[in-house]
């Protein structure tokens, strides 16, 4: 949940200093290059494209519409040693905050390299790097301050802020970094474990030219497990804890998989489960479904509001909605599992 001093969340804006997390999915796994650089071309095949939307507390003055789409993909497959990988990707995400009085547009392009630990290629460690352009556009036309609100209780009167009623612009650019370990012990289960910093360069941010705000670094550590339990299912797992400033986020939980049509080779597989995301105080539920047909992911979540914004919210937390293509390689090599929950 983010952590805003910046009172977007009502009609009335109070304050121009602000203190927020990053935008953030429940759906943390299906957004690989939001989550972690090293995970950029970390799939089985060759090409991967992903897209999320979430829509977070829409009763409460549309407060946070965040939408990424991004495309990564393994290079130079026959120069590199056997199991060795190296990634690169492309990622845009806008956030769109206070039916849009905020707009942060980022743009990034990252890199990762995979070292394979042993003759297999059942253990790899990785290193990848982010690097960011980001925009972003206060629209004073769209906020309302406390000095224009006359007797009668409208909002008439002028006010002295000196954004109201123009647009402020501010760019800058960032570095990511991260971590990650990849393992097998069978060839059909998997585990990984994975640490990632944003913002290492700590850039600055200021809309009136006399205020600056630092972007404080955001530490994540993540990890998860997919073990078959029978021939046609899976139990997958997976976390995540991130810290940036004094704001925490943890999401814990996971997911049973079936294969429907009984094809080894092209599954359909159906997945039902829920993850919990709490911080000093247990903030949502989080029911979860998804569907692999052919190249397709796709998966449905939703954030059941059980913490004591609930009122202000109506108890509805945020829709998500995620899709990832992945177009499957044809070198008939036996793919080894990579982080998919």
């Amino acid at each position: 949940m983010r952590k805003i001093f910046l009172l977007f969340l009502f009609p009335s804006l109070l304050s121009l200093n602000a203190l927020a997390q990053d935008p953030a999915f429940s759906q943390f796994f299906a957004s690989p290059l939001t989550l972690n650089p090293a995970l950029t071309g970390k799939f089985n095949g060759d090409v991967r494209v992903a897209g999320n939307y979430r829509d977070q507390w829409p009763t409460i003055n549309n407060a946070f519409i965040t939408s990424t789409v991004s495309a990564d993909l393994p290079i130079f497959k026959n120069r590199l040693p056997p199991n060795n990988t190296w990634g690169v990707g492309i990622m845009g995400m806008s956030d769109k905050t206070a039916s849009g009085a905020l707009n942060s547009n980022y743009l990034s392009l990252s890199t990762a390299y995979h070292i394979s630990v042993d003759q297999d290629g059942y253990h790899q460690v990785g290193i990848g790097f982010q690097g960011t352009y980001a925009t972003k556009t206060l629209d004073g036309t769209k906020l309302h301050f406390e000095d224009q609100l006359d007797q009668q209780g409208g909002w008439t009167l002028p006010s002295s802020e000196p954004v109201s009623g123009h647009q402020v612009n501010l760019n800058y650019f960032d570095m990511n970094v991260g971590l990650l370990y990849n393992g097998t012990t069978t060839g059909a289960n998997n585990f990984y474990f994975g640490a990632s910093v944003y913002h290492i360069n700590s850039p600055k941010e200021s809309f009136l030219g006399n205020d600056t705000y630092t972007l404080h670094p955001r530490y994540t550590v993540h990890g998860g497990a997919s073990m078959p339990v029978n021939d046609n299912g899976y139990v997958h797992f997976s976390g995540l804890f991130s810290r940036q400033d004094n704001a925490t986020n943890i999401v814990l939980g996971g997911a049973y998989s079936i294969n429907v049509n009984n094809d080894l080779d092209n599954p359909t597989n159906v997945y039902v489960g829920s993850w919990l995301r709490f911080n000093n105080i247990t903030d949502a539920l989080i029911p979860y479904v998804g569907l692999d047909f052919g190249s397709f992911t796709l998966g449905l979540s939703y954030d059941v509001n059980i913490s004591s914004l609930k009122t202000a919210s109506q108890s509805q937390g945020g829709i998500e909605i995620s899709m990832v293509y992945i177009k499957k390689s044809t070198n008939g090599k036996k793919p080894i599992p990579c982080p998919k929950f």
